[in-house]
């Protein structure tokens, strides 16, 4: 049965990502019509797109891949599996971006390297575990009951994404129509962002194993310890991260451009992007926790609801012409409206998945 559950959601992971290359075309054109970015610009973005795009047949099979891992108490290996793909992806990104010069394309073409790398070294670890998925028959695999359960909770976390891509593109698109010196600028800054996250994402990883053991035990003490651990360090964590890119950050601006005008609007605006790594350590946190208890519906609807309030909070913050920095409190706000709304919600949640009712 965990053979065929595996096979379930690869298979779903892998058409998913398919059909979101073929439909690229539409998609990026809807995208660059709302940024209102120069002709350069939008064609430094299209080519990001076009090859990022290529990443996401190998993400989506990469988390049927984690779950299996996780779900056979290996969190040891789920968690070198996320380090792996995140070490990856930063060592080729520093070496296509900052040594090749191959700019926004490098960064993409890193990113799709480290899913492929993290999938081929996943199904390596599972091969080793004794797993064969390959010798599912189609028959089993395409099981109505099972694929609708398998899909379902697929559909949670594809959706929780791309409600979380919707925010970003927004963030860039109201970026871009403020000039491409402010575009240019979010974007250095975005990466500051960025490598505290890959950071963040692996305690998010060891949260989602740690959790999902403790649920799959009926572990209610456990699971309240994990849950405090997780948080704990991702907290602690974004923090210092914070702090760090506060003070180190005009180091990193003149390390990643050369320009400018560039480097003083991104210097101006550093001290509201080094408070994102520790507001967003929470929503971290309450990712790997709800994903690893499967309250994936929950983190859903949380997510939705957060990205209405930055939608509200972009009119409020755009009607007061507050610019750039109102556009980075805006994602400010949407980080912590999620993070907020999780930690609400935990406490209920937490009641009903230990119930003696659901014992």
């Amino acid at each position: 049965e965990v053979d065929r559950t595996l096979a379930r959601a690869l298979a779903a992971g892998l058409v998913a990502g398919i059909v979101l290359v073929v439909l690229q075309g539409p998609i990026a054109a809807a995208a660059f019509r709302i940024t209102g970015a120069s002709p350069a610009v939008i064609a430094g973005l299209a080519t990001y797109v076009h090859i990022r795009i290529l990443s996401a047949p190998f993400a989506l099979a990469n988390y049927a891949v984690l779950g299996s891992v996780l779900g056979r108490g290996r969190t040891d290996l789920g968690l070198l599996l996320q380090v792996a793909i995140n070490v990856v992806n930063i060592g080729l990104t520093l070496a296509l971006v900052l040594g090749l010069d191959l700019s926004l394309a490098g960064a993409a073409l890193a990113t799709v390297i480290a899913e492929a790398a993290g999938l081929a070294l996943g199904l390596v670890i599972l091969v080793r575990l004794g797993s064969k998925p390959w010798r599912v028959p189609w028959s089993e695999i395409r099981d109505p009951v099972a694929l609708k359960r398998t899909l379902a909770v697929n559909g949670d976390v594809i959706v929780r994404t791309l409600a979380l891509v919707s925010g970003i593109v927004l963030f860039s698109a109201l970026g871009a129509r403020q000039g491409d010196a402010v575009l240019a600028a979010n974007a250095v800054l975005w990466n500051l962002f960025l490598i505290g996250g890959f950071f963040l994402d692996g305690f998010a990883t060891a949260a989602e194993a740690l959790c999902g053991q403790a649920v799959g035990g009926r572990d209610a003490g456990g699971f309240r310890k994990a849950s405090a651990l997780s948080l704990g360090w991702c907290l602690g964590f974004g923090l210092g991260v914070s702090l760090l890119a506060l003070f180190g950050g005009h180091a990193f601006i003149d390390f990643v451009t050369t320009s400018e005008p560039v480097r003083a609007v991104a210097r101006r605006y550093l001290p509201l992007a080094a408070a994102a790594p520790f507001v967003a350590a929470l929503p971290f946190a309450y990712d790997g926790i709800y994903i690893g208890a499967t309250w994936t519906r929950a983190m859903r609807n949380l997510m939705l609801a957060a990205l209405a309030a930055y939608c509200a909070t972009l009119v409020l913050v755009q009607g007061l012409q507050l610019g750039n920095a109102g556009l980075w409190l805006a994602f400010l706000s949407f980080l912590g409206a999620r993070g907020i709304g999780q930690a609400l919600a935990y406490p209920g949640l937490a009641r009903r998945t230990f119930s003696p009712d659901r014992a």
